[in-house]
């Protein structure tokens, strides 16, 4: 499969790579195009197959490209980020999720043998959960469902503290809505519940991220007006009799 990324030394996360014009297509060699792929003709089984796998590779990592994009965008150009989206043509509601999950694992805590979607089912967890889930999942090779089926038996095996029923809660969901969220989880290969949460942790992070940004500017503007006071007080006039 023709290359179109020159490499750089990496890091943990994998090698880096930087982005280049495509090389000149050469006799059996797959060349990729904004619109498809270019395949040789008479090309045996075996090459076919190592072309599929690099296509996966590329279609997961791009879930880790795009969201550390986004998360360098909104830590960068705070107020700039999404036009730099609409720009882009790209959808803030996946754009976000992936972001969530890249936030959760850094580059080194990231495992090049295990898919995004593996990271994802785990997003939610505390850090040394995620790790312990990481190293089962690598070291036993599951799919990313297996990984889904092994936590969800984990959670029911688990004792349950016997504790007052909380009071459920109810949403009133125009129609239609929760056949669209289904259809968002399974875009992204996720459990639907554990999506729901992922998202809605995603957005409540985001609003108490902005309501601590305002606070500090309101403390930063207030500091600055007590100082412009200090300062008109040092400076007033004074009278001085003889």
């Amino acid at each position: 499969m023709a290359r179109q990324a020159g490499r750089t030394p990496g890091s943990r996360g994998g090698p880096a790579t930087a982005l280049l014009q495509p090389p000149p297509q050469r006799r059996g060699q797959v060349l990729t195009t904004k619109v498809g792929l270019q395949m040789p003709t008479g090309m045996v089984y075996d090459e076919w197959e190592r072309a599929g796998r690099q296509l996966a590779d590329v279609l997961d990592s791009s879930s880790w490209w795009l969201g550390d994009w986004l998360v360098y965008g909104k830590d960068h150009y705070t107020d700039r980020y999404q036009r730099g989206i609409r720009a882009a043509g790209l959808s803030y509601q996946t754009l976000r999720n992936y972001a969530w999950v890249s936030r959760r694992f850094d580059l080194p805590r990231r495992r090049p043998t295990l898919s995004f979607q593996h990271h994802a089912e785990l997003a939610s967890m505390p850090i040394e959960e995620q790790d312990l889930w990481l190293d089962r999942a690598e070291q036993r090779r599951w799919s990313t469902k297996q990984l889904r089926g092994a936590i969800r038996a984990a959670r029911q095996s688990e004792p349950r503290p016997c504790a007052p029923a909380e009071p459920s809660h109810h949403l009133n969901l125009p129609g239609g809505r929760v056949q669209w969220w289904h259809k968002a989880a399974e875009q992204l290969g996720v459990d639907f519940e554990q999506w729901v949460m992922n998202t809605l942790d995603s957005a409540a992070a985001n609003a108490l991220e902005e309501l601590v940004k305002r606070e500090d500017r309101k403390e930063v503007s207030s500091l600055k007006s007590a100082r412009s006071e200090g300062l008109a007080e040092r400076t007033r006039p004074v009278a001085i009799s003889a």
